[in-house]
């Protein structure tokens, strides 16, 4: 086992790979990353799916009995990415029984086009937890303002979520609000709070990419808006998760909805390359890595304690130093927030276009 992982396993923080294939999995590379180095978890979106399809040849058989069924490409590409996942999560099984269902998961997103449509995002939430029938999945659900109910009534009917697209520390609240309330509710129904589980996934360099944009050149804001918002974020996590409204619910079995470190590949040659590894590291979160940035970290990477409690009051000067300069935190996060479902959107399409591409030449 690597050290520096392990000792970033140590620490509180749940190592999780945001990539995943068929080859990876066939050639047991995702169970070698498990073994030695200290992955619990995978995420997956639509561009990880289109790039292993294009650049793999472990899909042409199935791919071929899909199209001898006469399916359509938008059926073709829920069983493709769903067979996936099925398969990983049974890769990272063990780790889900170990961590008693903390960790051992593997993430897979409803289509980006229902961000603005609760109903629909509920209804194809459910319609993934069934198929792909596996208790350590995580549906991805943006966190939108028409995500926030679609949250809400998925964790009610017991299926485990992980929230993606955050990037407003207000927003983050109503996730957080939303979460509890679908807990409520699954209580009320009699459902075993203890078997519910959730992450929310807090993007981090796109801040940074986005601010320093509007930076002169050597100013020392540069390269620190990101990890300050997201240490903000973990600032109300502990103050909701400390609350006597979730104290009630974790007296039923409830567990902490746990803050995941999303976006965390350096965009900025300039910045060190496991900068939003190190730098936010605290008990009880995920960090969700590219490969290249979990193998930093593996070489060079230093763990040096909790990085975020204790670093608010600095955080939030550092926001205000941000609106002195005339950038404003809500118009960058609004901003990010409609960016980030544009690119949802265009990475749907480029993997629809991919499984078009593979029919075809099946």
């Amino acid at each position: 086992m690597n050290e520096r992982l392990q000792a970033l396993a140590d620490a509180g923080v749940s190592i999780w790979l945001d990539d995943l294939s068929r080859e990876r999995i066939a050639s047991g590379n995702l169970a070698q990353l498990v073994a030695e180095s200290n992955v619990v978890g995978v995420t997956t979106n639509p561009t990880i799916f289109a790039n292993a399809l294009s650049q793999g040849d472990r899909y042409g058989e199935q791919v071929s009995e899909l199209k001898a069924t006469g399916m359509g490409v938008d059926d073709v590409v829920f069983e493709l990415t769903t067979t996936d996942v099925q398969q990983g999560c049974d890769v990272l099984r063990p780790a889900f029984d170990a961590s008693n269902g903390v960790d051992g998961r593997v993430s897979i997103e409803v289509e980006p086009g229902l961000a603005r449509d609760t109903d629909e995002t509920v209804h194809t939430a459910a319609k993934l937890w069934a198929k792909v029938d596996r208790p350590n999945l995580f549906i991805k659900i943006p966190a939108t303002h028409e995500g926030l109910p679609a949250i809400a009534a998925t964790i009610s009917e017991g299926i485990s979520v992980n929230i993606t697209l955050i990037f407003a520390l207000g927003r983050y609240r109503e996730v957080m609000d939303a979460y509890l309330y679908g807990l409520e509710q699954a209580a009320a129904e009699g459902r075993d709070l203890s078997a519910i589980h959730s992450v929310a996934s807090f993007f981090v360099s796109r801040v940074d990419s986005e601010v320093d944009k509007r930076l002169d050149a050597d100013s020392p804001l540069r390269g620190k808006a990101g990890i300050a918002n997201a240490r903000l974020a973990y600032e109300a996590y502990e103050e909701v998760f400390g609350s006597e409204r979730f104290a009630a619910l974790a007296a039923k079995g409830a567990n902490k909805q746990r803050p995941l470190w999303a976006s965390t590949g350096v965009k900025d040659p300039a910045y060190p390359d496991t900068m939003y590894v190190s730098e936010l590291v605290v008990t009880n979160t995920v960090n969700t890595m590219p490969e290249k940035t979990m193998q930093a970290f593996a070489d060079h990477g230093e763990v040096r304690g909790d990085a975020v409690t204790g670093t608010y009051d600095e955080a939030r000067e550092l926001i205000v130093a941000l609106e002195e300069q005339g950038i404003s935190y809500d118009e960058v996060v609004d901003l990010l927030e409609t960016e980030g479902l544009d690119k949802f959107d265009k990475s749907w399409a480029e993997l629809v276009a991919t499984v078009q591409n593979e029919l075809d030449k099946a």
